[in-house]
């Protein structure tokens, strides 16, 4: 048995196409485009290639995009001051601050300043908590998009064990309530998880944010189970993800790639959470 590869550009740009729809009847509505910033301190690699890819995403769903790139140098009440900035424009409905930042500035304290009504990455504390509430809000990108994969493919998540390697708070843990709010039963590992191959054979859904290359093996992976890997690793010029995918696929149901699988769905999702924060600002506006 070899598993199906879940294709992520496939429905990334599906849900592109959906955004495209929700922002163009958006500017019908309200006489002006969804804008989402982005803000890029200092020149990491990857960061300049993600801003660029975010950019690129927002040309095609017709959402003004603003980018905004700060020096390495970048002092904190400089980043600070713009970030208020565009907390306080009207026209702008979403702020993003692309991680890591260049050491020296406080992240914490730069996303704090981000108004949870902006924040498109879901990160801001009063969001947390609403989701862990059950309530509707902006929920953390590449979680958000993991759930979609999962019901584009009519994968089942009501009832199954699902195990997610990994509790940080970009992933693991929103992972976990996403999982938990559709009814799965969850447990999450993490470095110091005992039993943890035990653990892993035992999901019917497996989810890898660990940040080790090819650290989930055959031998922890049940038969048939749906395994999604979100690490991004490099090694020797290669993208790896978490996952050993050519022993994994053998055994698996379903899985992702790594690259074009869970990648390409973050940024799809980062353009409807965009979405997601206009409409509710125009809602609360025009109560």
């Amino acid at each position: 048995m070899s598993a199906i590869i879940i294709d992520g550009k496939l429905v990334s740009s599906e849900e592109k196409d959906k955004v495209k729809e929700r922002a163009e009847a958006f500017e019908k509505k309200f006489g002006r485009k969804i804008c989402l910033a982005v803000i890029l301190a200092g020149n990491d690699p990857a960061s300049q290639v993600y801003v660029r890819n975010k950019i690129k995403g927002c040309e095609y769903t017709s959402i003004k995009s603003l980018s905004f790139t700060l020096p390495e140098t970048v002092s904190q009440k400089e980043a600070e001051e713009l970030v208020i900035s565009l907390a306080d424009d009207d026209n702008v409905d979403g702020i993003l601050v692309q991680l890591p930042l260049p050491k020296g500035l406080d992240e914490k304290r730069l996303l704090s300043l981000i108004p949870p009504e902006k924040d498109v990455d879901g990160f801001h504390p009063v969001n947390v908590g609403k989701l862990m509430l059950g309530e509707k809000t902006v929920v953390s990108c590449t979680p958000f998009g993991v759930i979609r994969l999962l019901e584009h493919y009519g994968i089942e998540i009501a009832g199954k064990n699902a195990v997610v390697v990994g509790r940080s708070n970009i992933v693991g843990k929103p992972m976990a309530m996403l999982l938990l709010r559709e009814n799965a039963t969850v447990t999450v590992c993490h470095s110091k998880t005992r039993n943890l191959k035990e653990i892993c054979s035992q999901a019917d859904i497996l989810v890898a944010a660990i940040g080790k290359a090819e650290f989930i093996t055959a031998d922890m992976v049940k038969d048939g189970a749906v395994v999604i890997d979100v690490g991004i690793n490099r090694e020797d010029g290669k993208l790896k993800g978490d996952v050993d995918f050519d022993g994994v696929k053998e055994k698996a149901s379903f899985i992702t790639p790594v690259p074009g699988g869970v990648g390409p769905m973050t940024i799809a999702m980062l353009l409807a959470n965009t979405c997601l924060c206009a409409e509710e600002r125009e809602s609360v506006k025009n109560r």
